[in-house]
């Protein structure tokens, strides 16, 4: 079974120096029948503007993934670590027992467009920890790149559940396939350009969700940067 969600169905918060697009129930958005996919929980398409963001706060039991599409993130928490993520970087945070932090645009000039993704962990209670690595386009480039899995394979971010994530860069002629192992089910999360995703054309925003499917079909891409779940 294949199910689309438009892009404009998602909940939509405007508060100023941040606007931001809730493709699950997330803050003042609440919709019992979007509570998450599985083991996502969250995935929010974040705009913060110059030298704005997040203030110190606290998590805990939740694998936290930050995906930069544009600009730079900044990021401290109290295990410690602090650095700049660009395009291209994938960062891990397993919040754990409980962890604080803090995210903003550090530019003076142009905003940061980037997505927060929330999983929810096979365990909890387990110590915070912290994980960033970087993924060149060209890895990306007309293939799906294993950005996060479980047991940290072809040299992904290390998460604490039976999930893995993808990315894809498709354009013109290129494609991308992935089998889908008895059991498992997909969610497919366009991030920007559109692309034919199982034969539905997708835009920016869109997403499919994909049950009882052997493979996803990712193709006739138009500048199109593509994140796949691949989810029990």
């Amino acid at each position: 079974m294949i199910q689309v969600r438009k892009s404009g169905e998602r909940g939509f918060a405007d508060r100023g120096w941040l606007r931001s697009f809730h493709s699950f129930s997330f803050a003042d958005y609440y919709d019992p029948k979007r509570m998450g996919y599985g083991a996502l929980r969250v995935i929010n398409e974040d705009r913060v503007k110059p030298g704005m963001g997040f203030g110190t706060h606290g998590h805990r039991d939740m694998e936290i993934i930050s995906y930069v599409l544009e600009g730079e993130l900044e990021h401290k928490d109290s295990m410690g670590n602090g650095s700049v993520i660009r395009p291209g970087d994938v960062q891990r945070m397993s919040a754990g027992s409980g962890v604080r932090h803090s995210e903003f645009n550090p530019s003076k000039s142009d905003l940061v467009h980037f997505l927060q993704i929330w999983i929810e962990p096979s365990v909890t209670g387990i110590a915070p920890s912290y994980e960033e690595k970087r993924f060149e386009a060209a890895e990306k480039r007309g293939r799906l790149r294993l950005l996060a899995s479980n047991d940290g394979a072809e040299g992904s971010v290390t998460i604490h559940q039976n999930a893995r994530l993808y990315a894809a860069l498709i354009d013109g002629d290129e494609s991308a396939r992935h089998a889908l192992a008895a059991g498992r089910r997909a969610y497919v999360h366009v991030a920007r350009g559109s692309v034919s995703v199982n034969g539905e054309k997708l835009g920016a925003g869109d997403s499919l969700e994909a049950v009882n499917v052997n493979e996803i079909v990712i193709e006739q891409g138009e500048q199109a940067e593509v994140l796949l779940f691949d989810l029990d």
